[in-house]
């Protein structure tokens, strides 16, 4: 046995023997023993049989690893006369692939006993013939080989004759009778005798022939051929009719021209292919000789005269051959598709090339396009292998159409051509890639929770699962929250999406980096960066730094009366916290006391006098000063900015206390109102209740007195401490009130057995209290109430 591995196919030889004509289901051999091959290797790599030939003589068991013959096994018919006859075939495994080439010598048996092509030979002997003359025989037929075959003759009765026996240089053997005493015509015409041809076999197996010599009148020459032997040879696809050789034999007498010339024993091909004209001995082509199923003949060729005698010779036909046949390639293994990973060297088929030509005729040479990134290796006798030559892509070529060309060797020569198609199957070689490095998205603040912001793409080029891409967003932390809390991706289409509303004043930038994950496994990934800005919205009004407005205190800005035009009275600050265009202020004077004195510069809020200021102009001035940003919509703020004109401090004291008061008035008079009318509609609805449940009650008790009155006598009741219904005393309540409630005053006046009055105030001297009394006498109430 012979094995040769190789880093991506094994190959090896292996040799077995067996006799001829096995049952079916023999056994042969266990290629799983002798090639040290685990029987679950050979179901896994779903171990098969390949024959050229197309017979299939010999099969596997793949669970056994055992071989067996499949069908009768016949030496003779497969290999005739050839004492060396064996069968081939191979075994392909698959995944990997693995080739191994198997022989069987088909050992030779004793299965065939010598036959003789006649049952009886007839033999015309002249009685003049001498002692010595010969007499040749058709031989007996042994197809069997070596010591098998047909060993010796014997010849009975031998009172006449005997056997000469004579071995040719191919090893049969030519069988002569020699005639040992005179035959006499006038005492016996006819001697019968038997021939038996004798193999070498255990048991020993013979074939018998009648020999009947008929005793003619005296002829006195045996013809004889000019040649013992006569060798030619004939092209294949010959012609029929075309000549081969011409045989001659002389005989001494005067009747030599009657030779005829006959073959001997002839078998089906010969009679088939080949004629002879009896009279002048010349052999031609009766049919089409392939040389690929008869590389040669040998003839052998009788010449008789007409007394009977005979001389043999033999004709050696070689058939030439002619490059008739193209290559026949066979694909014993193909896988059909290979990963684009495939190493340097990986076995993509197994091709078994035959051609039944010889010589430079069946020499064959197999090539792939050298473009390709394929190659071809010869393995084993006639086998080749088809091999990756370089590295594979499917992102560059999905699929191959290769093409196997088989050239003979012949002039001119002949080929064949076998196209595979490979497909090329995807391995996750290719990470994702984002159409950019660094995409860059802006969001206006305030947006709505789940807007989405920008969305993001990654193309990957392998194919099918390797190609599905999901989006992640990595992790990392922003302000001490998770980057999620901010930003969310969908992981089928990358679109990214706000969490929260942004604000532009918090936050107004940040960066996440988004992952593209493939679907191979192991999958592969990769990063892309995504800044996001936040764009402001003019949502903040500006913000009044300067005055600084309370509700306790006010402050007022003093001008003096010798003030020129232009005089700096103050200046409001403000702040937006806006940024860009949203925080561009401008200010302007909304409402003032005298719009002639005063005027506010645009750009810098500097409150100016914008004539000189005289006499008869009021201590105190109100200023409204609108402060607005340049947003769309633009938003403001009001300050209110007190200024009293006055040479003298102790002037602006004694009006800041109506500043204040004006202030407080005015900030307060809208709470007051709210809470009046809410007071009024409680009273109202438990007023308007209470007169309800007293009507009720009273409809009661007068429902209950009319029934009852008859029944009760009429009795007058007075309480104990009045007399007649009157009170005792009477009181009297004033209550004042003017336009202004701040000033407002109640007198509560004790019984008029009493001359003491109790005044309370909230606000003012009890002079100025008297005064806004009398002024008010029209809207004076009195009340009496009797207890």
């Amino acid at each position: 046995m012979a094995l040769t591995l190789s880093a991506h196919i094994a190959t090896g030889q292996i040799r077995y023997s067996v006799p001829e004509e096995m049952t079916v289901g023999s056994f042969v051999g266990n290629i799983g023993t002798d090639l040290g091959l685990d029987p679950k290797r050979l179901v896994s790599g779903k171990a098969r049989v390949f024959t050229a030939g197309g017979s299939e003589y010999v099969g596997l068991n793949r669970e056994k690893g055992d071989l067996i013959v499949k069908q009768r096994i016949d030496r003779e018919q497969l290999c005739g006369d050839l004492s060396a006859c064996s069968i081939s075939f191979n075994v392909i495994l698959e995944n990997p692939i693995e080739l191994y080439r198997v022989n069987v010598d088909i050992l030779d048996i004793n299965d065939n006993s010598p036959v003789f092509p006649k049952g009886e030979i007839q033999l015309e002997i002249s009685e003049g013939s001498p002692p010595g003359a010969r007499f040749s025989l058709e031989s007996a037929i042994d197809p069997d080989v070596g010591i098998n075959t047909l060993q010796k003759y014997t010849l009975h009765p031998t009172d006449h004759f005997n056997l000469n026996i004579q071995s040719r240089t191919d090893g049969s053997k030519n069988v002569e009778m020699v005639l040992q005493t005179a035959l006499d015509r006038e005492k016996k015409t006819n001697h019968y005798l038997t021939l038996t041809a004798v193999d070498g076999g255990k048991p020993q197996r013979s074939g018998t022939v009648k020999i009947h010599v008929l005793v003619l009148d005296a002829n006195d020459n045996v013809p004889v051929f000019s040649q013992s032997t006569y060798k030619t040879s004939v092209i294949e696809n010959a012609a029929k009719g075309t000549l081969v050789t011409t045989v001659s034999a002389t005989d001494a007498d005067e009747s030599s021209h009657n030779i005829q010339y006959y073959f001997e024993h002839p078998s089906a091909s010969v009679k088939a292919l080949f004629t002879i004209d009896s009279e002048s001995g010349e052999v031609r082509l009766a049919g089409e000789i392939d040389y690929e199923k008869y590389k040669q003949f040998k003839i052998k060729v009788t010449a008789k005269d007409h007394g009977g005698l005979t001389d043999s010779s033999e004709i050696l036909i070689d058939v030439i051959d002619v490059n008739d046949n193209t290559p026949k390639i066979t694909i014993m293994s193909f896988s059909g598709a290979l990963p684009e990973d495939a190493g340097l060297g990986t076995v993509v088929a197994i091709i078994n090339v035959q051609d039944l030509d010889s010589g430079d005729n069946g020499r064959v040479t197999c090539s792939v396009d050298r473009t390709l990134p394929f190659k071809i290796e010869s393995s084993l006798t006639n086998d080749y292998s088809l091999v990756t030559d370089s590295t594979l892509d499917r992102e560059q070529t999905q699929e191959y159409n290769i093409t196997i060309t088989a050239v003979d060797g012949g002039s001119p020569s002949l080929s064949t051509k076998e196209v595979l198609t490979l497909k090329i199957s995807d391995v996750n070689d290719h990470a994702p890639q984002f159409e950019q490095q660094i995409y860059t998205a802006f969001v206006f603040e305030n947006n709505s929770p789940s807007s989405s912001i920008i969305s993001v793409k990654a193309e990957d080029a392998d194919w099918g699962p390797n190609a599905r891409v999901s989006y992640f967003i990595n992790d990392g932390d922003l302000n001490g929250h998770p980057l999620t809390s901010y930003v969310s991706i969908n992981s089928d289409s990358g679109v990214i999406y706000a969490v929260k509303s942004f604000d532009f004043e918090q936050l107004k930038s940040f960066k996440i980096q988004v992952k593209a994950q493939d679907g191979g496994s192991p999958p592969l990934s990769s990063n892309t960066t995504l800044n996001i800005f936040i764009q402001d919205q003019n949502d903040n009004a500006p913000q009044i730094l300067y005055p600084v407005q309370t509700s306790s205190s006010v402050v007022a800005e003093m001008v003096p009366r010798s003030a020129d035009v232009g005089y700096l009275v103050t200046k409001v600050v403000a702040v937006d916290v806006d940024s860009g265009q949203n925080a561009w202020l401008s200010y302007k004077l909304q409402k003032a006391t005298d719009r002639a004195l005063f005027e506010v510069g645009a750009q810098n809020g500097e409150i100016r006098t914008v004539r000189q200021v005289t006499d008869k102009d009021a201590v105190k001035h109100r200023l409204t000063v609108v402060v607005e940003d340049n947003g769309q919509p633009s938003r403001s703020a009001t300050v209110i900015v007190n200024v009293a004109v006055a040479d003298s401090f102790p002037e602006v004291i004694s009006e800041l206390t109506n500043f204040n008061h004006d202030t407080t008035y005015s900030d307060n008079l809208t709470f007051y109102l709210i809470l009046a009318l809410v007071v009024v509609s409680v009273l109202f609805i438990f007023s308007l209740i209470a007169i309800i449940s007293v009507k009720i009650y009273r409809w009661r008790q007068n429902r209950l007195f009319y029934k009852s009155a008859p029944n009760l006598p009429v009795i007058p009741y007075y309480p104990p401490v009045y007399a007649d219904g009157t009170l005792q005393r009477v009181y009297n309540y004033e209550m004042c009130g003017t336009t202004d409630s701040r000033m407002s005053d109640i007198k509560f006046v004790r019984p008029y057995s009493q001359n003491t009055l109790v005044n309370v105030s909230r606000a003012g001297t009890v002079q100025r209290e008297k005064k806004e009394q009398e002024e008010d006498a029209d809207l004076s109430l009195e009340i009496n109430t009797a207890h």
